[in-house]
């Protein structure tokens, strides 16, 4: 039997406790039946609106002295709003809801609690999926989500903000209590439940993604912006600020690139168990506007939402959408595996077959840049690769009369072109090997030596041989697919010499198929799907960015994610201090691999190539501008249904341009007038440029 003093502590214990409130919603019925709004009364506690509709929807909770006045309030209000059918004397506490055994730095409710007092649970309820995003939105059709890794159970990422809320995916808010960096990490790692499962059965888990606010950087000692002469991207706090020191001083690590936009801070893994918390800042610019347009403006739910879909449909952020689109190459498809060692019977990491490795790979000299060590040291004069994304303007003198009588310029742009290059394409996987005089294989992926000068192609259409359209005008190294194409037009090849590789294999279909599922799904979300007539496709593309911001720049970083990625696989040297010859960090990555970037841009330019001889022999139209992954037609009228092929039934003809949402599709990108594109023509002027998404380059990233 217990003893007095026992039982006198635990009643004291029960006087001691915080007041409890009563349901989410009975908070919410208590106010509107006052007739006070959620500004009001978020303006009375001293406090955001944000906050008041988190208590209301139970996805946080005040804390003193706050939780004390709150608590006073709703009791008054309870005495002069009772709820239908209660009695007039039942006090507001006695429904409240059961406590949550979660610790306090991290408690979050489900976004629709229920109306009845709970009973208390072992472990808390998953969050529902209700965003709490502020952006207006159409309701639409969710996909079915994976089963939440019980690891993880707070989604991949949060924002925090500067009042110490940290908003998740699907509507979930923590309360951080950290006022350091250093007490960031560690509540990261240990209390808020945020990280992602890997998503290879041999690769690694993702590390939680903290973002930062404006506010919440100066609450944990950092500047609220970086200034400096350099690139925002290149900026990066001092060694001796105060808050590297806190970090080092706590012994955590940060890797070489610094306390910038996108810190990782770290300590050595124990075992299995990574120690690793991603940092970005948004005041510092961590997310650009070109891949994340009007992100970095939004609020921090919103801000949640489009990094938590972005994370949930291709990755948690690692940097830079290039980054990002390089290191999913590697989530995808990791280095390494458990192997068994025969000797010792031990498990232990062994090349995993159809990977890049872990060592890096030295280019064969034509497929490296003018600066690689490969090219200084041997004194490499035999020429490069020149793989580009077309960039090409039909001469002026080859425009027809009527063609110059039409009154638009049409704009198809291929949806995302080099997306869909990447399917199904074998690359080298091993070191290349040096032939002279080979005998040309299309299924050998390498560099060849050889003279395509005499292929006969129509001067009304660029050849498929060179960026700027040209005719060549003797040998050149050029990748596999372009070789191969000049034997489908039926001339015979004859290779000089070439650098091949013996181990081949699809090493990125697995980035393709991840990368097409979310560009498909998310176009969906915006209203643009695969069952569409041509006309609605149109007009679904027309509106598509207005439907919903925060899906529209999901879509925009997902393909920034395509180009960034390819770009980075030839990433050059950057800053001042470098120099020629000289090995810079991006060439000790496996993934620094050029002859496979150059394989994905010369797939995709045979393909617009083919395109073009296919819509020239079904309807006699010729471009007259090519950029990257958008060509510009004459037309009648100011809509691609005016010139593309039909037939009878009308369904498009296979093999030329047809408009949808699958990548390498084609869609309206722009319009301008026909007869001022010639005369602008006429002075040198290249209307490609002008072209809205006609962005040539594969940017090699930071």
């Amino acid at each position: 039997m217990a003893s007095e003093e026992e039982l006198f502590a635990s009643v004291d214990a029960l006087l001691n406790e915080e007041p409890r409130l009563p349901p989410p919603a009975e908070r919410a019925r208590l106010r509107e039946a006052a007739g006070i709004t959620q500004a009001r009364l978020a303006t009375a506690l001293k406090t955001t609106t944000q906050s008041v509709k988190n208590w209301e929807n139970g996805r946080s909770e005040p804390k003193s002295p706050r939780l004390d006045a709150y608590q006073r309030l709703l009791n008054g209000w309870a005495a002069k709003y009772p709820a239908p059918g209660a009695a007039a004397t039942a006090s507001v506490a006695a429904s409240a809801p059961a406590v949550s055994t979660e610790p306090a730095g991290s408690r979050v409710e489900t976004a629709d609690a229920p109306q009845a007092p709970a009973v208390a649970a072992a472990a808390p309820a998953r969050p529902a999926i209700r965003p709490a995003a502020t952006l207006r939105r159409p309701a639409m059709k969710k996909a079915a989500q994976p089963a939440a890794d019980p690891r993880f159970p707070h989604g991949p990422l949060a924002v925090l903000d500067g009042d110490g809320c940290a908003y998740g995916v699907d509507g979930i808010v923590l309360d951080c209590p950290a006022t350091t960096v250093v007490e960031l990490v560690e509540w990261t790692l240990h209390e808020s439940g945020v990280g992602a499962p890997k998503l290879n059965r041999y690769g690694k888990d993702s590390d939680p993604l903290i973002v930062l606010t404006a506010a919440a950087a100066v609450k944990l000692g950092l500047p609220e912006r970086l200034e400096g002469h350099e690139q925002r991207r290149s900026l990066r706090l001092p060694e001796d600020h105060p808050v590297v020191k806190q970090v080092v001083k706590a012994k955590w690590r940060l890797t070489q690139r610094g306390f910038g936009p996108w810190a990782r801070i770290y300590r050595k893994a124990q075992g299995r168990e990574r120690q690793c918390v991603q940092l970005a800042i948004l005041s510092w610019d961590a997310l650009d506007e070109r891949s994340w347009p009007g992100v970095a403006e939004m609020e921090p739910a919103d801000v949640a939402r489009v990094l938590g879909v972005y994370a949930q449909r291709v990755i948690t952020p690692r940097g830079s959408a290039a980054v990002s689109g390089l290191e999913l190459m590697t989530a995808l498809r990791p280095p390494t595996r458990a192997v068994q060692d025969p000797q010792t019977g031990n498990w232990v990491p062994g090349h995993n077959p159809g990977s890049l490795g872990t060592e890096p790979m030295d280019p064969a000299p034509p497929e490296a840049t003018p600066e690689h060590p490969v090219v200084v040291d041997s004194g490499w004069s035999g020429g490069f690769l020149n793989e580009e994304a077309y960039q090409w303007v039909r001469p002026v003198d080859l425009l027809t009369d009527e063609e110059c009588t039409l009154p638009f310029a049409v704009g198809l742009d291929l949806n995302t072109a080099f997306l869909a290059a990447a399917a199904r394409l074998v690359v080298g996987l091993s070191a290349p090997d040096h032939f002279v005089g080979p005998k040309f294989s299309p299924k050998i992926p390498g560099s060849w030596l050889v003279d395509l000068s005499h292929v006969e192609v129509d001067p009304r259409l660029p050849s498929p041989f060179t960026p700027d359209g040209t005719r060549p005008t003797g040998p050149a190294w050029y990748q596999t697919h372009t070789v191969a194409y000049a034997q489908e037009l039926g001339y015979n090849v004859q290779p000089i010499e070439a650098y091949l590789r013996r181990e081949t294999g699809a090493y990125l279909d697995p980035w393709h198929d991840r990368l097409k599922a979310a560009y498909v799904d998310t176009l969906a979300d915006l209203g643009v799907t695969s069952d569409l007539t041509d006309a609605e496709f149109l007009a679904a593309m027309e509106r598509h960015k207005d439907v919903d911001p925060a899906m529209a720049a999901v879509l925009a970083a997902i393909k920034a994610t395509v180009k960034g990625g390819i770009g980075k696989l030839r990433e050059r040297p950057q800053g001042k201090k470098y120099k020629e010859g000289e090995r810079w960090p991006a060439l000790q990555r496996p993934t620094w691999r050029p002859d496979i970037r150059a394989a994905v841009i010369s797939k995709a330019r045979i393909n617009m190539h083919r395109k073009l001889r296919n819509m020239a022999t079904m309807t006699g139209l010729y471009p007259l501008a090519v950029l990257s992954d958008c060509v510009v037609y004459p037309s009648p009228g100011d809509s691609p249904l005016d010139f593309l092929p039909y037939a009878a039934s009308g369904k498009p003809q296979p093999g030329g341009f047809r408009l949808g949402s699958t990548p390498g599709l084609a869609k309206l990108e722009g319009v301008q007038s026909m007869l001022w594109a010639v005369d602008l023509m006429e002075q040198g002027y290249n209307p490609a440029r002008h072209i809205k998404g006609g962005d040539a380059v594969l940017d090699e990233g930071e």
